[in-house]
């Protein structure tokens, strides 16, 4: 008993931990992963247990949005029908194809991702020198939705740090603000975990003791994230999220 109880509690808090680094660094498997793998769970039912479990931290990252995802409803109807496409192919993948297909792209895309976060200020200044038009940045041709669609692909299949990737993306692509991107960044990515989890729900081995603990712990982080980044130098944290995710991407590298 007191090892269950322990196991909840321990789940409880990486899933805390992985809500707002979920909500504000788009990592929360950095913590809720490795914490499953921790109590024994092999990697692919850890891995579908987690997506199942981080729709606790799409629930709390969106909420506590609102105000950042006001008026961005054309971007999200423009782009949220590519999540679902992406988040349920990439499900469909992991569960008919050998396990460890895109894992060793993983760590080239994490810090891929990290280097576009930290270069995004400049690369938007010379996309703006470029066009004096601001709505150019806001529908910049392909860029954005093929982007999208691939990174859905890989949130649904595995995830670690497609959060980063789609924010990346969104800061590359438009002229959103940090804090409105990571608001649709988290509203896209929780809706590719969303429909993944659907599938893997019914044709996977999800462990619903560990999701109980681990999605209240992600619901609650989750509700925290957003504000943090209202409040932290848009700077600070691109940094935060980009070396948070040189560091992932080393771990993967390693393993």
């Amino acid at each position: 008993m007191t090892s269950v109880l322990g196991s909840a509690a321990m789940l409880l808090a990486a899933g805390f931990g992985a809500g707002i680094t979920g909500s504000t660094a788009g990592l929360a498997s950095l913590i809720s992963y490795p914490a499953l793998l921790a109590l024994g769970l092999p990697p692919v039912t850890a891995n579908v247990t987690n997506t199942v479990a981080l729709i606790g931290s799409s629930v709390g990252s969106v909420s506590g949005s609102r105000s950042e995802l006001r008026g961005q409803g054309p971007d999200i109807r423009r782009w949220i029908g590519i999540a679902i496409i992406g988040g349920a192919l990439g499900a469909t993948l992991l569960l008919t194809t050998p396990p460890g297909v895109f894992q060793h792209l993983v760590p080239y895309l994490v810090a891929g991702a990290s280097v576009l976060l930290l270069a995004s200020p400049s690369l938007r200044a010379i996309r703006a020198k470029r066009s004096k038009e601001t709505a150019a940045l806001e529908h910049s041709g392909p860029l954005v939705p093929v982007t999208l669609f691939f990174t859905c692909l890989y949130g649904g299949y595995f995830g670690a740090a497609a959060g980063v990737m789609i924010l990346a993306l969104l800061l590359l692509g438009t002229d959103k603000s940090l804090p409105a991107a990571n608001a649709v960044k988290n509203l896209l990515l929780g809706v590719a975990n969303a429909v993944a989890a659907v599938g893997f729900a019914v044709f996977a081995d999800v462990r619903w003791a560990a999701v109980v603990p681990l999605g209240i712990g992600c619901v609650l982080g989750g509700r925290i994230g957003p504000a943090i980044v209202r409040r932290v130098p848009p700077t600070l944290m691109r940094t935060v999220i980009a070396v948070a995710g040189f560091a992932l991407a080393v771990k993967l590298w390693l393993d």
